[in-house]
């Protein structure tokens, strides 16, 4: 059996132990997570490792991006299988810090990202998350002091948003994104497709495919707004709720209207049943 990392939970033991790898001239990577790990998180563990001496994973359910009426309190807790994973994977250190420990009593101070994080995607839906996800996201940042971090990019939004934080924080880290990894029937892989029903798994995968045919339409010619019009009515028809299906500037997230107008990304989220999904595919 392979040894369980470190795992820590102050801020003191948190900043001795990095600042060991660092005076040993080691660079860090942390990949932030809120647990119920599977193979896309593996991923970016191992991005990590190919990019840094050693490899901090977080795990934290963060509370403050959670809306009343979301999953917080349902949300998969997979805290001693997370760390057999992470054994298996030889990460250096677990940070796993208790709500109070990030969000002490007297806790005042909030961030409310702008640029991308007002794109009209995810903060349409959701117009409390990106504050609760960069708020978090910098505490992890000052508390971990890594050299890079590796985000995943099926959350494409929140991708963007951090690495516009960082940069316009003049924060001394390098924001890494690590391609969506796919069941094989092309799912994006997320800690809340265990909600989804048998027959609901067997229809998700309909995201990526009008996706990747959105997409080949579009290379070939079609107009932007036929293709999604096209994408759209094809994932509604299997019973998918859409709140968006959008052609974005893939450095922007800003509305295009062709390929001339700049790098596309093609973005989509939409429900099935009572789980909310969400894709992207680049042009």
């Amino acid at each position: 059996m392979a040894r369980r990392p470190p795992v820590l939970r102050s801020v003191p033991q948190l900043r001795k132990t990095v600042g060991r790898f660092h005076r040993a001239g080691e660079k860090v990577a942390l990949v932030p997570t809120m647990g119920a790990l599977h193979d896309g998180h593996v991923s970016l563990v191992k991005l990590a490792q190919r990019r840094a001496r050693r490899v901090v994973v977080s795990i934290f359910v963060n509370p403050s991006q959670f809306a009343p009426t979301e999953d917080f309190s349902t949300y998969p807790r997979t805290f001693e299988s997370d760390l057999a994973a992470l054994a298996a994977l030889k990460v250096d250190l677990v940070w796993a810090p208790a709500v109070k420990t990030m969000y002490p009593e007297g806790f005042a101070t909030r961030i409310a990202p702008e640029g991308p994080a007002r794109a009209g995607l995810e903060d349409v839906s959701r117009p409390h998350f990106f504050s609760g996800v960069a708020t978090v996201v910098s505490k992890l940042f000052i508390q971990v002091g890594p050299d890079i971090a590796v985000f995943g990019e099926k959350d494409y939004q929140q991708l963007k948003v951090v690495t516009q934080m960082a940069r316009d924080l003049d924060l001394a880290l390098k924001i890494v994104g690590a391609p969506t990894v796919r069941e094989r029937d092309g799912l994006a892989m997320s800690s809340r497709n265990a909600y989804l029903s048998a027959s609901e798994r067997k229809t998700a995968p309909v995201l990526y495919r009008v996706l990747k045919d959105s997409a080949a339409k579009i290379k070939t010619g079609e107009k932007i707004s036929d293709a999604l019009a096209e994408g759209r009515s094809e994932i509604e028809r299997a019973g998918f709720a859409v709140d968006y299906f959008e052609a974005r500037h893939a450095n922007t997230l800003a509305p295009i209207q062709s390929r001339k107008d700049g790098p596309v990304r093609l973005l989509v989220a939409a429900k099935i049943g009572t789980t909310r999904l969400i894709d992207n595919i680049g042009v």
